[in-house]
């Protein structure tokens, strides 16, 4: 009994001196209620191994999977290049599912700082598949692309896309 009643007093004194929040809505939550809106809110995080990645060209590839980013510890951001594994594919494209190719990111569902101050963040995360050499294996590239692909030097890539962002 006495173990519950110093629980209770714990809680009930941390949302009542320390656990106290502003939110936009000009609501006041207790601590408890802040973690619980935290876990509800989707983390946008690096996409790293086993992350599925839409396909955004028409090599025949429809979904892949990320085997290994090329660049960072902790995954590919917006216009890295990743190595992927096809997981479903169109009947007479140029890629077959289980092959694996290289892709660039050209969108991310976490957020990107640019220059200006502004941040680019996208629904999906979506991939346009390259050979060894850099160039696209696709001829289009559909949806929108961010022109940070530019520094990156998959100048290729912006061409042929339909929509710059």
């Amino acid at each position: 009994m006495a173990a519950s009643s110093s629980r209770l007093v714990r809680v009930v004194g941390r949302s009542l001196f320390s656990g106290l929040c502003n939110y936009p809505d000009g609501l006041i939550r207790s601590t408890h209620e802040m973690t619980f809106y935290h876990l509800l809110q989707q983390q946008r995080t690096f996409i790293q191994m086993r992350t599925n990645l839409k396909v955004v060209d028409n090599s025949g590839a429809k979904r892949v999977m990320c085997i290994q980013a090329l660049k960072g510890k902790k995954g590919a951001r917006l216009g890295d290049t990743i190595v992927c594994s096809v997981k479903e594919a169109q009947p007479g494209g140029k890629v077959k599912k289980g092959d694996v190719h290289y892709g660039v990111v050209v969108r991310a569902a976490m957020p990107r700082g640019r220059c200006d101050g502004s941040e680019v963040k996208f629904d999906d995360n979506a991939v346009v598949l390259i050979n060894k050499h850099g160039e696209p294996i696709g001829t289009r590239v559909f949806g929108p692309v961010p022109h940070e692909l530019r520094k990156k030097k998959h100048v290729k890539i912006l061409s042929l896309a339909e929509h710059i962002a």
